[in-house]
């Protein structure tokens, strides 16, 4: 097993409704899906998210498309009309869930890394 950030195997899409964001994280390879799956949990979430201090967090299962969609309540300080902060429609948040590592059988990363 090797570790990798979460970036090097799935891109991730971020959207907003109210003080709601809602993350995907989508593998790049139908290989890199039961990783992702088995450790990208709402635990996980959770804890990359603690300085925004998430309400519920709920997470989807897409399999036929090798995603997850994650939404997190209470984490865009109210919303795009109540936020101050520079991206209160929380955009950038995808990238922080891509910055986690996680482990990936290394046969699996000699062609995707190389």
């Amino acid at each position: 097993m090797s570790s990798v950030r979460l970036y090097r195997i799935a891109h991730g899409r971020t959207g907003d409704k109210g003080d709601r964001s809602n993350i995907s994280v989508i593998a790049d390879r139908p290989e890199f899906y039961e990783a992702i799956l088995a450790q990208v949990t709402v635990d996980c979430v959770r804890r990359v998210f603690q300085h925004r201090k998430p309400g519920k967090i709920s997470r989807y299962e897409l399999p036929r498309i090798h995603a997850l969609n994650f939404v997190l309540d209470d984490v865009l300080d109210g919303g795009v009309n109540d936020a101050l902060n520079l991206d209160s429609h929380g955009k950038g948040l995808a990238g922080f869930l891509l910055d986690v590592e996680i482990m990936v059988p290394a046969a699996l990363l000699v062609a995707e890394l190389a």
